[in-house]
């Protein structure tokens, strides 16, 4: 296995309003279409401004200037703009968004976490330096929760007092540079109260892997999301499996993209599991496969 089998990771850059530019994964990418007639949504969140059809189905496009504070685009701004088609969290959604710019090809690793003084609201994951101009990583996942908070409601998920019990005996870490996704895998948690660690970023996981190993409670369960600035998710899972003094894990990814080709990356760089985001019942079964693992 070499760290080279994983995932060359491609950006679309586009616009908002003026010159800023903004980035999205492009595997989250079903297509890019102009602007085009949509269908009104009534009792909607503002920002959602209507549906277009795409491939024989209704997808709600959300005005993502709206969505994240700015001034929405006008009637004639949008005759102009573009339409980014995205496959998100078992959903497919519509972005309007100004103008698309290019796709370029970069590494994780030279994605700079936000600064801290942005807040928790803030809408970036990520700064990425091209060329001299600072490009904005956007939280998708936090704007469809502001959108539609209702996906924010922790699911119910039934366990038995055996399963419970086998989960709160294991050492889990969890690893997400979304605020959404970490609130979704604590909720989860929580809700059985089964304890955790829970990080941002994989090179702070992989300290806290080899803490604990140190230390003689090694993670039995690690949780990562794929792409995160830094260490990924696929390099962070590749370094934990070419560790040879480190008692491994059962690794589970977990992402947003609901793709076939980011699962088979993940099985080369040696996960165990990956998982599309976000089903609580998906995520503790695995868990439980992990634990039979462990024994």
């Amino acid at each position: 296995m070499s760290s080279k089998t994983k995932q060359a990771q491609k950006l679309l850059l586009f616009r908002l309003s003026g010159a800023r530019q903004f980035g999205i994964g492009t595997l989250k990418i079903r297509e890019i279409l102009p602007f085009m007639r949509l269908n009104k949504l009534p009792h909607s969140h503002h920002a959602v401004i209507g549906t277009a059809t795409f491939r024989g189905s209704a997808v709600p496009v959300i005005d993502m200037a709206a969505a994240v504070g700015g001034t929405p685009l006008s009637r004639e701004e949008r005759d102009k703009a573009s339409i980014i088609i995205t496959d998100i969290q078992r959903q497919e959604i519509g972005f309007l968004v100004r103008g698309v710019e290019k796709i370029i090809e970069t590494d994780w690793k030279q994605v700079m976490p936000p600064p801290k003084a942005l807040g928790s609201s803030a809408f970036i994951t990520g700064l990425l330096d091209v060329e001299g101009d600072i490009i904005q990583l956007l939280d998708v996942e936090l704007l469809l929760a502001m959108v539609y908070p209702q996906s924010l409601v922790p699911e119910e998920v039934s366990l038995t007092d055996v399963q419970s019990e086998t989960l709160k005996a294991l050492n889990i870490l969890l690893v997400d540079d979304s605020q959404v996704a970490r609130k979704q895998l604590s909720d989860a948690l929580d809700s059985k109260a089964i304890s955790y660690q829970v990080t941002s970023n994989g090179d702070q996981a992989l300290q806290i892997l080899l803490r604990d190993d140190e230390l003689g409670r090694p993670i039995d369960i690690l949780v990562s999301d794929i792409e995160m600035p830094g260490l990924d998710g696929y390099e962070l899972t590749f370094n934990v499996r070419d560790h040879g003094s480190l008692k491994q894990p059962y690794v589970i990814l977990h992402t947003s993209l609901n793709s076939e080709m980011s699962l088979s990356y993940a099985n080369q760089v040696g996960a165990n599991e990956a998982l599309t985001k976000f089903d609580a019942r998906e995520l503790l079964q695995a868990m439980l496969r992990g634990a039979e693992q462990a024994r």
